[in-house]
């Protein structure tokens, strides 16, 4: 297939663009592969250059005049970066021309279309982001306990789908074993190590089991899970489910693991079905932009909106969740296992935002990258059909869990600002080019799919943009104090802040005075102070040495 196939029109005058909070611009429209691009000879006005990906729907509008008879009409292209562009265009058979062509190279379903495998970067490129992120790096420490190894049980992606093709799993558990296992797990989701904390507690995640209405059993699996548990200790295991979910996965087959034959475990529910549901959680964000979208209603009624449309609770649940897994680990060194059903939405969420409670390195630019990496990326989220469509869209298995966790990253921020190296302005980043990019990092659902599409050999990485000096330096948090601690987030309701950088940054003007300012003029206070009290500390120790070297001395 050709991009000329789809393209109606490719050049159209006097179009008249309409944005909030900007002129009105009276330029020309031009339509390529993989942009739609307005221009005006207007000195000052900057070209619009929009990806088609970009565009989530498209609402068409067209001028009734005196007797019934039409005449041109607006066309509102609603973005996934939350933007609304309003077209104005003179004629009712252009105005069609340029509705159709768009919803053709919008609705492009092959990932070998989109615009990164067309992109050339025009910098050279200082590393491969591509390779920066290996499973060995990643857990160096871990595997030097003898306690841990790689597996390539996956090696041809013929064990699990979605898994890449190494893993880290106890060192006592041989590959037959894991391959066992996989059979009685969904999706092939053996049980695969997370994280390993400081004192020595692990975090695995899996799919769930298959159980089923027979009672199915596997030894395998339970060897796995057994082996990471210590003598006169309970692992804990955390089914992010429902029980009613429960019971209905188990009339599917699937189930949660029996406590007779998972005897080492405390088997808990902890429901996160408002995100393992794309469809609920699609339609909580949807009415969150929705509520952001609509300006004109008091602001008693737009907090009550915001509230009840679901997505400040799901940020909540998901950071008090992984707060209880994380007492677990850390206060109790409990090793824990967390899965819901396939395991690729709020496993990879709670299993993300427990290592940035507990990981320090989470907190930083790179570590960002690499907790991404290995828990999203290499852990099977499907990207490509999760963000298929944004707020304005609905496509089938759409859902913003990744979106979900840029928001809760986003809390930890508000309230621990020294704390993380990068600012809000990273998030964004990864929030856009998740959803639209020259970047082939987010493309397609698994490893698989992007090794076998040429994803890795035929794209730039997202990592290799970002780390670059110049680009990365506008990501950097000045407040920024690198601390071992854990961090531990309130989940209070009152402590919920809109993400209004990215929810409303396109809606109102954003405050002069940022907060970084805010904790700028703060700290440099701080120090002020600090300075003033030390030399009056320093002046008070020069008085009495003073005083005591002529004081009389006692007979």
């Amino acid at each position: 297939m050709e991009f000329i196939d789809l393209i109606s029109i490719n050049k159209l005058d006097g179009v008249i663009l309409k944005y909030p909070r900007q002129e009105n611009v009276d330029g020309t429209v031009c339509i390529t592969g993989h942009h739609l691009i307005l221009s005006s000879r207007k000195e000052g006005v900057r070209e619009l250059w929009l990806l088609h990906k970009n565009i989530d729907a498209i609402e068409k509008k067209e001028n009734k005049i005196s007797g019934g008879i039409t005449q041109g009409g607006s066309l509102f292209l609603k973005c996934k970066d939350l933007r609304i562009f309003q077209l104005d265009i003179g004629s009712t058979t252009e105005l069609h021309q340029v509705a159709q062509t768009l919803e053709n190279l919008s609705s492009l379903q092959d990932p070998s279309l989109f615009y990164p495998f067309f992109y050339r970067h025009m910098h050279p490129i200082m590393e491969n982001g591509y390779t920066l992120y290996s499973i060995e790096g990643e857990f160096t420490k871990v595997l030097a306990s003898e306690e841990w190894r790689v597996s390539r049980v996956n090696q041809n992606y013929s064990v699990c789908a979605s898994y890449g093709k190494a893993v880290v799993v106890p060192k006592s558990i041989d590959d037959e074993t894991l391959a066992a296992a996989a059979t009685f797990r969904q999706g092939g989701r053996f049980p695969v190590l997370s994280y390993r904390h400081n004192n020595g507690a692990v975090l695995l995640r899996a799919g769930q089991p298959l159980y089923g209405p027979k009672h199915r059993r596997c030894r395998p699996d339970e060897a796995i899970l057994n082996t990471v548990v210590n003598a006169g200790m309970k692992g804990i295991i955390y089914d992010l489910r429902s029980s009613n979910a429960i019971s209905q996965q188990q009339n599917k087959g699937g189930g949660t693991e029996s406590a007779a034959n998972y005897s080492q475990w405390k088997i808990y529910n902890r429901s996160m079905d408002d995100v393992d549901n794309q469809q609920q959680l699609l339609e909580s964000f949807s009415k969150l932009i929705e509520a952001c979208v609509d300006r004109d209603i008091s602001s008693d009624k737009w907090i009550s909106r915001l509230e009840s449309c679901g997505w400040p609770e799901s940020v909540r649940n998901a950071l008090h969740t992984a707060c209880i897994v994380a007492q677990h680990i850390h206060q109790k060194a409990e090793p824990v296992l967390i899965h819901g059903t396939r395991g690729e939405d709020a496993t990879l969420l709670v299993c993300s935002l427990v290592q940035i409670i507990l990981n320090p390195d989470c907190r930083t630019v790179r570590g960002l990258q690499a907790l991404i990496e290995r828990e999203w990326l290499q852990a099977g989220h499907p990207f490509g059909s999760r963000l298929r469509c944004g707020p304005f869209g609905a496509q089938p298995r759409a859902a913003p869990a990744f979106p979900l966790l840029l928001d809760c990253v986003r809390q930890f921020l508000e309230q621990f600002p020294c704390s993380f190296e990068y600012r809000q302005a990273y998030l964004v980043a990864l929030y856009e080019h998740a959803y639209a990019s020259q970047f082939g990092t987010f493309l397609c659902d698994s490893d698989q799919e992007r090794q076998t599409r040429g994803v890795y050999d035929q794209t730039t990485s997202i990592w290799s943009w970002i780390n670059q000096p110049d680009e990365l330096a506008t990501y950097l948090n000045p407040l920024y104090e690198p601390t071992p601690n854990v961090i531990w987030p309130s989940v209070a309701p009152m402590s919920y802040v809109i993400w209004e950088e990215l929810y409303l940054r396109w809606l109102v003007e954003q405050r002069t005075e940022s907060r970084e300012e805010q904790y700028r003029a703060i700290r440099a206070r701080e120090q002020q102070l600090r300075a003033q009290a030390l030399a009056a500390r320093r002046e008070l120790c020069d008085l009495a040495a003073q005083y005591y070297a002529h004081a009389p001395t006692e007979q």
